[in-house]
């Protein structure tokens, strides 16, 4: 309740309530605090293995929060189960315009167009070697760099894979962010079915005579069935190891009147008004699979009855991104207390 009551407003009035400026100082907070954090050591709670990683608890910090592993001792300490880096491209790159990041606090949402602002696999590589190893699993988030055109896609995903397989415990393909042009079109069964073939090649062979590293690809919530369904027919015809479900939506449903002057924002919409999109995907998905396909659900996840619910409905894990905003860190606490 501190958070909520004191930290969250402070924090939502610093820098004249710019979000983007705010997240940044409290990400270089974090990082400062990073060496300390090291120390900190976390019994497993609730503690589960999916797609062969043994996770000490299933709550974890989804992509997008600290894109360029700049503060990953920190998040183990703070609770998290696992981390998931990036989205990170295979070219350092800007994003777009500013401002891209916008609170809509009525509806407890986000609207983002980022547009995978990072600085590019190669950093992120010398970053992780420089950090060492993390007392909880690491995910990265691969995409697809803006200036790369949509027909050389594989080449840029693998390019950045070859860079961090030797860090990551698994690897996010997000083909799903509205933010860069061109980039949900490799949902369609050609597209994908191109670049998991690829991929998966290439973590074999990255591999050696070790078992290939898990690899997972992220759809966008606003897929119909049907695609969803074309989706995991590659997925299984590909070896993928698990899916995320979901990233944010083009959607605008559910918002709270004081947020509508927002809502013609361009960008990705997350938080509360997702949730329950969420979780129909994943239903949909754990039903298609028979449950053999594990998920990581996302969206929307503000409580510990939140997550339970995404479980409920068939994911192995879940992660935080909004939630997490608007409720602090004790609400990965209370998640992984009602999950013990």
């Amino acid at each position: 309740m501190v958070y909520k009551s004191v930290v969250r407003k402070a924090l939502f009035r610093m820098h004249g309530g710019d979000a983007e400026r705010v997240h940044e100082t409290t990400l270089g907070v974090l990082e400062k605090l990073s060496p300390a954090a090291k120390l900190v050591r976390r019994g497993p709670v609730a503690p589960r293995t999916v797609f062969g990683v043994r996770f000490p608890n299933p709550v974890g910090l989804a992509a997008g929060l600290d894109k360029n592993g700049r503060a990953l001792p920190a998040w183990g300490a703070l609770g998290f189960g696992f981390v998931e880096v990036g989205t990170v491209t295979r070219h350092p790159q800007p994003g777009n315009p500013k401002p891209r990041l916008f609170r809509l606090r009525d509806s407890e949402a986000i609207i983002n167009r980022m547009g995978f602002n990072n600085d590019g696999a190669l950093e992120l590589a010398n970053r992780l070697d420089r950090l060492g190893p993390l007392s909880v699993p690491l995910g990265i988030s691969l995409g697809k760099s803006k200036v790369t055109p949509v027909e050389d896609a594989v080449e840029d995903y693998r390019t950045s894979l070859r860079a961090l397989y030797r860090h990551g415990d698994y690897f996010a393909i997000n083909i799903s962010s509205p933010n860069t042009p061109g980039l949900r079109n490799l949902q369609d069964r050609g597209a994908l079915t191109e670049l998991l073939s690829a991929l998966n090649a290439t973590a074999h062979e990255l591999a050696g005579s070790a078992p290939r590293k898990p690899i997972l690809v992220k759809i966008a919530p606003d897929l119909t069935d049907e695609a969803i369904g074309e989706l995991l027919e590659v997925c299984a015809a590909h070896e993928v190891s698990g899916l995320i479900a979901t990233n944010t939506t083009l959607s605008r449903d559910g918002l709270a009147p004081a947020d509508r002057r927002l809502a013609d924002e361009a960008g990705g919409l997350s938080g509360k008004p997702l949730a329950a999109r969420a979780r129909e995907v994943v239903r949909f998905v754990s039903r298609e699979t028979d449950g053999a396909l594990p998920i990581i659900g996302v969206g929307g996840i503000a409580s510990a009855d939140d997550a339970k619910r995404m479980l409920d409905a068939g994911a192995s894990l879940v992660q935080l991104y909004t939630g997490f905003i608007y409720e602090g860190p004790g609400l990965v606490r209370r998640i992984t207390r009602a999950l013990r």
